[in-house]
């Protein structure tokens, strides 16, 4: 079986995503024909762009599907970014648009005005330190070999709003809202930030990854 694949449905920093696991002596395989997922340890579903484009793409090119029986296995994914906003019920982006339906809760546009009523840029782009909802909650997750507060690079106009507390795996402030910056339910993580651009902070939690 390939031990990590990464799911090629022509958007997203497909290469980037690759070369991070390249650093860190990770066996991963870029493909583009969705029936490899089926013999896949790991899944990688990265994104960037627009939401419906992306569910778009998923659905015409056989990728949906797959990735839902892929889920069924109890095997790892990991998504990034729009890769991980695609794994909820529907996102506000040009939608309502329905999403993989694998975490319950919806996809929100990322707040206009910080908490003392400023406004804010958008997207929302750059460094900020992530930290878990419930001390030791990081335990047996991808940021197991992580201490709160590392900085992760943020890209993203859209949020995830989970319906429910438990499936949020950390937090990140912007401009006093406290946002969901990774997601878990069972053998799902997603992550909102672009681990493959986050420095020794997010190879160190692609290696976590890679070793679930």
């Amino acid at each position: 079986m390939s031990a990590i694949v990464i799911a090629d449905y022509g958007v997203g920093n497909i290469f980037s995503v690759f070369h991070a696991f390249e650093a860190i002596g990770a066996n991963a395989k870029v493909v583009t024909d969705p029936t490899e997922l089926r013999t896949a340890e790991r899944l990688v579903i990265p994104g960037v762009g627009d939401f419906s484009n992306c569910m778009e793409r998923l659905s015409s090119l056989g990728f949906r599907d797959e990735m839902l029986a892929f889920v069924e296995t109890g095997r790892p994914l990991l998504g990034i970014c729009v890769g991980m906003q695609m794994l909820f019920d529907t996102s506000a982006e040009n939608g309502p648009t329905p999403g993989l339906g694998l975490i319950p809760g919806t996809v929100e546009r990322i707040p206009d005005t910080g908490t003392g009523g400023e406004r804010v840029k958008f997207p929302n782009t750059g460094w900020a330190a992530v930290e878990p909802p419930v001390e030791d909650s990081w335990a047996g997750s991808v940021f197991a070999d992580l201490s709160p507060g590392e900085a992760m690079y943020f890209m993203h106009g859209y949020v995830p709003v989970a319906a429910a507390p438990q499936d949020v795996l950390a937090t990140f402030q912007f401009h006093g809202h406290r946002l969901t910056a990774a997601a878990r339910r069972g053998n799902l993580t997603g992550v909102q930030f672009h681990p493959e651009r986050s420095a020794k902070a997010g190879l160190s939690l692609l290696a976590r990854f890679a070793t679930l």
